[in-house]
């Protein structure tokens, strides 16, 4: 008969002939090691993301604002990381950060925008 031992921490096992760990705690502490690397990414990128959305809230209360690039940089926004594009008919493109955006409007100058129910 083959001895089993679980994947974490080396408990015999005895029970199924499929069981991998001797509880959930072992089962969870070797999934979460496993994706620790993708997970710390993940995390990485999402709060960059939530940053940015905080920032284009904070700055434009009532839906619509144009405010300086500057500014948004001051505040630590980072243009390389958002949700989605938005192309017009016209060919503007909306960059958003879930549901709030913003649209370069020249050199230097961003109108923000608060995405509404007919912008998929």
């Amino acid at each position: 008969m083959e001895i089993r031992e679980c994947l974490e921490c080396q408990m015999k096992l005895s029970g199924r002939k499929d069981q991998k760990f001797c509880s959930d705690q072992c089962r969870n502490t070797f999934n979460n090691r496993q994706n620790e690397d993708a997970n710390k990414y993940v995390r990485r990128i999402n709060n960059i993301l939530r940053k940015n959305r905080r920032i284009l809230a904070q700055l434009n209360p009532d839906g619509k604002k144009t405010v300086d690039g500057i500014r948004l940089a001051e505040e630590g926004f980072n243009f390389h990381y958002y949700t989605n594009i938005y192309t017009t008919k016209t060919g503007s493109m909306y960059y958003f950060c879930y549901e709030q955006g913003y649209l370069k409007v020249d050199s230097d100058k961003y109108m923000l925008v608060q995405k509404q129910d007919y912008v998929k």
